[in-house]
């Protein structure tokens, strides 16, 4: 049996709450937490913003990629987009898809949740059909034969649960209801539209294991299945969908919206809310350490209230290691509540395990991103 060691107190002049009623003078608050907002924390309160280094020198460093600009990333096939983030338990890749694939996609290495950033499109998998539009996330269960036709050009997040699978997060007091009701999730049908495919015609399926692809050859579409039952199948739902926990006096943590889970990561999704109205609220992500986890974010839509300079299809990359936090504008303006409502859209990972960056990935860097913190003269 273990514990965390746990001795509650309070040293110096600090708000009795988390994130609200900061003490004039000091007005800088960051939380020094373990196990991603779960575990023991510590809420410092500084005279000086966290993020106020002048130079950064080493690896470690917050990072920032502009995938709009990736090239070779479009292919029938989506076993050609290159890990971009990556370790020994999920694989984050981009894939643009502008024509229908020729061949099925079968993930024996694991679980694969795909979100479209772009376009729409027709799914086809062993289980049936389901129409995709911008927006959606769609799990799809290791092992699942599977075909994309784009009615429109689409760009796709891929993020795999290597050896692993998605499950969904213990939602505890707030019920299982809350964020977006089970009964929101869509499974595929076998409708007219996939009875259409069945076809006696030769088609091959890409085997991907190990991260190497095997072709398998059929003299038919393997996708012949007349019906099914159990309670394992790709599901889909829209980010549309979600109503996002809030509170009017307290600036919830990222772990409130969390919407997958896997073995050593979670994905999170930040939709549309009302900002903190109560005056002594943070109104703004609070800076933070996270020692435990690597955060992923890329931005899908809207205006990244947090972040300058920052567009769809970017993405951030802070290693755990260091503070984190909002823009000094961004700040600014929480702490003027100029903003009534947030506006942006994004999907969130967070990794225990660190990160390897890929090349394709290093050769998008901004590489002026971990000066971003500095104060405008």
């Amino acid at each position: 049996m273990r514990k965390w060691i746990s001795f509650p107190k309070q040293v110096g002049t600090a708000s009795r709450q988390a994130h609200a009623d900061f003490p004039e003078e000091a007005i800088y608050e960051r939380e020094a937490g373990r196990s991603g907002f779960f575990g023991p924390a510590t809420h410092f309160h500084h005279t000086h913003a966290p993020t106020g280094w002048s130079n950064w020198e080493g690896p470690l460093r917050p990072r920032c990629f502009d995938f709009n600009k990736l090239t070779g990333v479009d292919s029938a096939s989506p076993w050609i987009a290159e890990n971009l983030l990556f370790n020994a338990h999920c694989k984050f890749r981009i894939w643009h898809l502008h024509e229908p694939m020729k061949k099925l996609a079968r993930n024996a290495d694991g679980d694969d949740l795909l979100f479209v950033h772009e376009g729409a499109g027709e799914l086809f998998c062993d289980y049936g059909h389901l129409t995709l539009r911008d927006g959606d996330y769609v799990v799809i269960p290791r092992s699942t034969n599977w075909r994309i036709e784009p009615t429109a050009p689409m760009q796709l997040v891929m993020i795999e649960a290597t050896n692993g699978s998605y499950q969904l997060p213990e939602k505890g007091l707030v019920g299982n209801h809350a964020i977006f009701d089970p009964a929101c999730l869509d499974v595929p049908e076998i409708d007219d539209a996939f009875k259409a495919q069945y076809s006696e015609d030769e088609w091959q399926v890409e085997v991907k294991r190990h991260g190497q692809v095997s072709v398998v050859t059929f003299p038919y579409n393997p996708l012949d299945a007349v019906g099914w039952h159990g309670d394992l199948a790709p599901v889909r739902i829209n980010w549309r969908e979600f109503r996002p926990l809030m509170s009017h006096r307290y600036h919830l943590p990222p772990s409130a919206h969390t919407t997958f889970v896997a073995d050593r990561f979670v994905v999170c999704t930040f939709v549309p809310r009302p900002i903190e109205s109560d005056p002594g609220a943070l109104k703004v992500p609070f800076y933070h350490n996270n020692d435990d986890y690597d955060e992923v974010l890329f931005y899908h839509a809207g205006d990244f209230f947090s972040r300058d300079n920052i567009d769809r299809g970017m993405v951030t990359f802070h290693p755990a290691g260091f503070t984190h936090g909002p823009h000094p504008k961004a700040f600014k303006a929480g702490q003027e509540y100029k903003k009534k409502f947030t506006d942006e859209v994004a999907v969130m990972l967070d990794t225990r395990d660190a990160l390897e960056v890929g090349e394709a990935a290093n050769a998008v860097e901004n590489p002026d991103y971990v000066y971003s913190w500095q104060e405008k003269k």
